[in-house]
């Protein structure tokens, strides 16, 4: 008995392995995700998905803030310090225009690396665009975290989609 337990120890501690994933695997999936999610909700024109999935590292483009936020973002604006809000119809409506420029047949992520400088992490995904039977290399989404977490599209080349790069 002593020897087959001898014996089986070994089989025992392989059911007990666990398989260690380095965290730069996994953060680079996330960005990807959030450019797969935004490229698809753009595709079904859901202006919602979409402005969810793009903002900056303060939050989605959707969460405009609260009314408080909203007014020193308001009064910074006037001093030429920062933004001021953005009222839910110029969110649908940017959202709505960037879909209209993004709708594609199909689409290739070929590329992922940091981007140095920033804040939070951030990510460009490389992306090959087909759209009506002409292919666009390697259009740059840029993918910020926010301090959720989050990962958000923050830049998208349009310029060079609309321009057949």
């Amino acid at each position: 008995m002593r020897r087959f337990l001898l014996l089986a120890i070994p089989f025992l501690m392989g059911g007990c392995t666990t398989q260690i994933v380095s965290s730069g695997e996994m953060a680079a999936v996330a960005p990807m995700l959030s450019v797969e999610r935004f490229l698809q909700a753009s595709n079904d024109r859901d202006i919602y998905t979409m402005a969810r999935l793009f903002g900056t590292e303060d939050g989605s483009a959707l969460e405009t803030g609260s009314t408080i936020g909203c007014g020193f973002k308001k009064l910074g604006s006037w001093f030429g310090m920062g933004d001021r809000c953005q009222t839910i119809q110029e969110v649908e409506l940017r959202m709505d225009a960037i879909a209209m420029i993004v709708r594609h047949d199909d689409y290739t992520i070929v590329s992922e690396s940091s981007v140095a400088g920033r804040r939070r992490p951030t990510s460009r995904i490389g992306v090959d665009l087909l759209i009506s039977g002409r292919t666009i290399t390697d259009v740059p989404f840029v993918v910020v975290q926010t301090g959720e977490g989050r990962w958000l599209v923050e830049e998208i080349d349009l310029a060079r989609i609309a321009g057949g790069g």
